[in-house]
């Protein structure tokens, strides 16, 4: 890079405009590509120094190898899975994301989930449309009281458990990192492994990163461990659940509900699983916040501009 000025990027997924007003305000040269299709990412890829994307864009190791100039692949979102992260960092590409930006939206949402679950709102709207009326059917249960298991406390996770906690609910928190001892003493929260964590709770929610150790965590074994009247909610990546495995305990009456965002396909193919009654079903949907979306955006903006001029630097 000769300069920042010179400086390309490329955005292959839609974002919201604010981002791209950023990094153009700061010099650097943003073309705004949210359709391009593979092949023409691969011919189009190594004219440009910083590739821009969400989920949509797949940046395997075709994509890393036709970027002759890439030295930054960026991720509006949380979510790395859609790129091959080993192989661009081998190569010397820096690879960021957004993290901060969907804690509040995906924590909001599984709060939303965790109420439609305990009150039967899906399947009541769903009845009332048809000119059904269930009430003596829909016996709900008390959030207050509960016992909510966190599998994964970093940003997400530690924003749902303070919410959880305002609704009187009591934590129950796993992670593969130590947690931090004030936030524990904060939240008087119990820490304790994965299998005691789905023996003990209520609701189970998700937030971990897939990657080898995290696919289909959530087994044919562990859930097993759940109580029967326990609910499971996933807004995290499809495949840390193996969903076969979630279908026969649902349809078997060993847990008594799921609520899903993602799916290991999507859209899904599952449709047995989506169609259960006590199955809560959204679209992928955990940041699709206007706020989430807009700081997602300025987040990776302002990455790539700090990131652009670390580089410069070393040239």
């Amino acid at each position: 890079m000769q300069a920042q000025r010179g400086i390309r990027v490329l955005v292959s997924d839609a974002i919201d405009s604010n981002g791209i007003e950023v990094m153009r305000r700061n010099g650097l040269h943003v073309d705004y590509r949210p359709e391009i299709k593979h092949d023409e990412l691969l011919t189009a890829i190594r004219e440009y120094n910083v590739l821009v994307v969400r989920s949509r864009t797949k940046v395997r190791k075709d994509v890393i190898d036709a970027g002759e100039n890439l030295r930054i692949i960026a991720r509006v979102g949380v979510g790395l899975d859609n790129i091959d992260v080993d192989y661009a960092r081998s190569k010397g590409i820096r690879v960021v994301n957004a993290e901060e930006a969907a804690m509040t939206a995906v924590a909001e949402l599984v709060i939303g989930l965790m109420v439609c679950l305990a009150r039967g709102i899906a399947r009541a709207d769903s009845a009332m449309k048809e000119g059904r009326w269930l009430k003596s059917e829909l016996m709900g249960i008390e959030l207050k009281g509960k016992y909510l298991g966190i599998v994964g406390m970093g940003k997400i996770g530690t924003r749902v458990a303070r919410l959880a906690r305002a609704l009187g609910m009591n934590i129950i928190a796993y992670d593969v990192v130590k947690i931090d001892p004030m936030l524990v003493r904060e939240l008087g929260m119990v820490v304790t492994d994965i299998d005691t964590l789905l023996r003990s709770s209520d609701f189970v929610t998700l937030h971990v990163p897939l990657n080898d150790g995290t696919r289909h965590m959530i087994s044919a074994e562990r859930l097993a461990r759940m109580k029967p009247s326990a609910y499971i909610i996933n807004t995290a990546r499809g495949a840390v659940v193996d969903e076969q495995a979630l279908l026969d305990a649902l349809k078997e009456g060993r847990i008594a509900g799921a609520a899903l965002d993602v799916y290991e396909v999507e859209p899904p193919t599952n449709l047995e699983l989506i169609r259960l009654p006590n199955v809560v079903c959204t679209p992928h949907i955990g940041a699709q916040t206007r706020e989430a979306q807009a700081l997602a955006s300025a987040i990776i903006a302002e990455k790539v501009v700090q990131l652009t001029r670390e580089l410069y630097m070393q040239c």
